[in-house]
């Protein structure tokens, strides 16, 4: 199915959590559509590691017609303590949007359902990283809020530079202390 960029989606998509009965059906489709797009090869550990800890911070895009994945975002919350103040940091590790489905607003939905996720679990900021040369990527994160905040030359397996982009959701202070054992940020 080809879209034109001023053609309407079959309906309007499915947004749906990811869940662990969801993996025998989706979970060679997210790999299929993401190895596409993105410049690093990953195992199926690198999925389910992801998938596994933190499915409720992952979401599809499905087509309402077949139920076929149309989009996948891939996030985690963990506490970051690399700082002298620890965060709860929200990382989006993967995003992708099958071609036909681009610019009809699938990857802004997915990056605020997954905002939304992490928000909502108290994350302090969420991170991730992006080629410099991805330009549609960056303007769809800038548009939602994020910063860059470092240039990592020669970062990925290609040699491509990439930006890490930070939204902050909550300022933090010196005195802030996440409480590592509330929730267990999972």
């Amino acid at each position: 199915m080809e879209l034109d960029k001023g053609d309407d989606l079959p309906g309007e998509l499915k947004y749906v959590q990811y869940e662990h009965s969801l993996e025998a059906r989706y979970l060679p489709a997210i790999r299929a559509l993401i190895s596409k797009d993105l410049s690093e090869p990953y195992s199926i550990y690198v999925y389910r590691y992801f998938l596994c800890q933190w499915a409720h911070l992952c979401f599809m895009a499905l087509n309402p017609v077949d139920c076929s994945l149309v989009g996948v975002i891939v996030c985690k919350l963990e506490v970051h303590a690399a700082h002298s103040t620890p965060t709860r940091r929200g990382y989006i590790a993967m995003l992708a949007v099958a071609s036909p489905y681009r610019g009809h607003g699938v990857a802004t939905e997915l990056v605020k359902k997954a905002i939304e996720a992490m928000a909502s679990r108290k994350a302090d900021e969420i991170v991730l990283e992006t080629e410099e040369t991805n330009v549609p990527a960056m303007r769809l994160y800038e548009r939602l809020g994020f910063l860059r905040s470092k240039k990592l030359h020669r970062y990925y397996l290609n040699g491509n530079s990439a930006y890490r982009l930070v939204l902050l959701l909550r300022s933090i202070s010196p005195d802030h202390n996440p409480d590592p054992y509330d929730e267990q940020v999972s």
